[in-house]
């Protein structure tokens, strides 16, 4: 069958006997493997839902400090002013010295179930001597981070643990038989038991 027989017959022309013969037989087969192509492309693109046209977007968090700005830094020369004008304010300072600036940055993306994963981390720290000039830089990436675990139990304040006599034997006077609280709060006649 020609390619011109296909058209003259899905326009209204003449079907012939052998026409038909050759349609019918070809039709099936081509709808079969058709199914079978599809069902294997709907089948490989199952895996590819992870890929990055699917992916989340990732999160930049703190304040990114670019490496070309970091080696524009010249330990000796470069004043607060000059970080300040070429990376912006610090993130923190160190906690007893106000000449250690720290600058931290991350970028994270969202997990199904979990906390956000952190693809990148950097934590720059800068050391100032007394009069403003940069003595040292320190770049701190993902791979220096360390682990710290919760450890387990309670941290005890003095008052707060009673024995079991004292829990059960604690409360003991404390309230008047009428239903109202002992004391002086509201509504309290402060006398123990007797109300009075």
């Amino acid at each position: 069958m020609t390619p011109t027989a296909f058209w003259h017959l899905g326009r209204g022309g003449v079907e012939t006997e052998e026409m038909s013969c050759v349609f019918q037989t070809i039709s099936p087969k081509h709808r079969t493997r058709f199914r079978h192509v599809a069902a294997a492309c709907m089948l490989l693109s199952l895996p590819l839902g992870g890929c990055s046209l699917f992916e989340a977007n990732t999160t930049t968090r703190g304040n990114p400090v670019d490496v070309d700005a970091i080696k524009q830094l010249t330990p000796g020369t470069t004043t607060t002013a000059d970080v300040t004008a070429l990376l912006g304010s610090p993130t923190t300072h160190e906690t007893f010295d106000d000449n250690s600036w720290v600058y931290i940055s991350q970028i994270t993306r969202p997990r199904v179930g979990r906390l956000p994963g952190v693809m990148e981390q950097r934590v720059v720290v800068l050391n100032f001597d007394a009069g403003g000039t940069l003595r040292q830089v320190k770049v701190y990436g993902l791979k220096d981070a360390k682990t710290v675990s919760m450890q387990p139990g309670t941290t005890k304040t003095p008052g707060t643990s009673a024995s079991i006599l004292q829990q059960l034997f604690g409360n003991v006077g404390r309230f008047n038989g009428a239903g109202g609280n002992s004391g002086s709060g509201p509504g309290g006649g402060g006398g123990g038991l007797t109300g009075g």
